[in-house]
């Protein structure tokens, strides 16, 4: 058979996306609490502080996947108040969206890194795409950082959301300024005593 010899037409199938999950980090995904695995996997030389507690993964560019992103932050936040939950998720699915749309992350083949690291305080969570869509690259040593879109939360915008969602909000949000490599994160209070979500409710 030669090489450019065209595939016969395959039948779609569906498959569960829990089974694309691998068996290591199947606990990422089940919405409860699970303090044991809640660490990154390293070894520290005897003496420096222990790891924060994080939970890494790297998600398949498309957004097919999203229900699985929303599963992964649901657990993350797992020991938290629903309302806590929701709007973690809400965000951090937000960060997502974004990579998806504007990084090299949502097309064949991408990519992106969720990272939650959890504190005393609250959850912080940075998404690390695959860079500029349109290969766009900053000369060495320049930095570009994103700024929400000032009409973002009007109900009929089209687009601008996820940046104004952030920027209203989390605790406290930026990015790394660098397009080849853009790092988003927020950090959201476990405390929502003053957050405009409690206010709006």
């Amino acid at each position: 058979m030669s090489a450019t010899t065209p595939l016969a037409a395959l039948p779609e199938v569906t498959v569960p996306l829990g089974a694309l999950v691998p068996p290591r980090c199947r606990h990422y995904f089940t919405g409860r609490t699970d303090r044991a695995h809640y660490r990154t996997r390293r070894y520290d030389f005897i003496g420096s502080p222990p790891p924060p507690r994080t939970r890494r993964y790297d998600f398949i560019g498309s957004p097919r996947h999203l229900p699985l992103v929303r599963a992964f932050l649901d657990t993350c936040a797992a020991e938290r108040d629903a309302d806590y939950r929701y709007l973690f998720t809400l965000l951090g699915s937000e960060l997502a969206a974004n990579a998806l749309t504007h990084s090299r992350s949502g097309e064949r083949l991408g990519t992106y890194t969720l990272s939650c690291t959890r504190s005393r305080d609250g959850l912080h969570l940075t998404c690390r795409d695959q860079g500029d869509k349109h290969h766009r690259s900053l000369s060495l040593g320049r930095r570009s950082y994103l700024a929400p879109d000032p009409g973002g939360l009007d109900p009929h915008a089209e687009s601008g959301r996820g940046l104004a969602l952030l920027d209203a909000l989390a605790s406290a949000w930026g990015d790394n300024g660098q397009s080849d490599y853009r790092q988003v994160w927020f950090f959201l209070a476990y405390d929502l005593t003053d957050n405009p979500w409690n206010t709006a409710a």
